[in-house]
């Protein structure tokens, strides 16, 4: 799970951030072919999943000019697993790598997490505002969730579930509506695995 403080200062300046990432090919392979095989042979020795970080400086015939590219020469039991970032950024190779293009990837995940889980692709409507206001419900559903999930979750077995998983284990609980002239009764069922974990929540979220 990613959060982000946004209080904290960024580590660099916002208008330089540029952390794409390239495609590996034949050419990148073989500038990098030296920390490769320093990666495999380190595995090769102590059984355990190496990274290993570089720079090295790259140009593909449709550049205008070479530019910095870090590398990343991972090699664990399923064997090589280069990466390569494009960045115009100084700075330590794999500080760039982790903390600015892998937070990145994860920040991609969460957009598909809300898109999958909460329906954000849910667009039908010929109509733009409707499909504005759907969108919008769904921004707020993914907010509120996260937010149980940030704070409300926190070492308990659903701590690093998805926003899919909080919504079919903690709230998609099956129930019985009774209503009457003077009150309407939810009975929510007595055979739910989550009861505690659900009222402990629902304690945590009640005002005052």
């Amino acid at each position: 799970m990613f959060s982000a403080n946004l209080d904290a200062p960024l580590p660099y300046p916002p208008f330089s951030i540029n952390t794409p990432g390239q495609a590996k090919n034949r050419r990148l392979n073989q500038l990098s072919a030296s920390l490769h095989e320093q990666a495999a042979a380190a595995f090769t020795e102590f059984g355990e999943k190496q990274r290993l970080f570089t720079s090295i400086n790259y140009g593909a015939a449709t550049w205008d000019k070479k530019r910095r590219v870090i590398v990343k020469a991972e090699h664990s039991q399923r064997g090589s697993n280069p990466r390569y970032v494009v960045t115009n950024l100084p700075g330590d190779d794999q500080l760039l790598y982790d903390t600015l293009y892998c937070a990145r990837g994860d920040m991609e995940n969460r957009i598909k997490e809300q898109q999958l889980g909460l329906f954000a692709d849910r667009t039908s409507c010929h109509k733009w505002w409707p499909n504005q206001f759907r969108l919008l419900l769904s921004s707020i559903a993914y907010v509120l969730l996260e937010s149980i999930r940030r704070l409300y979750l926190v070492r308990t077995e659903l701590a690093r579930s998805q926003v899919t998983t909080i919504r079919l284990k903690l709230l998609k609980i099956g129930a019985v509506i009774i209503r009457n002239t003077r009150r309407i009764k939810v009975l929510l069922s007595g055979s739910y695995p989550y009861q505690k974990l659900f009222a402990r929540v629902a304690a945590d979220l009640a005002p005052g």
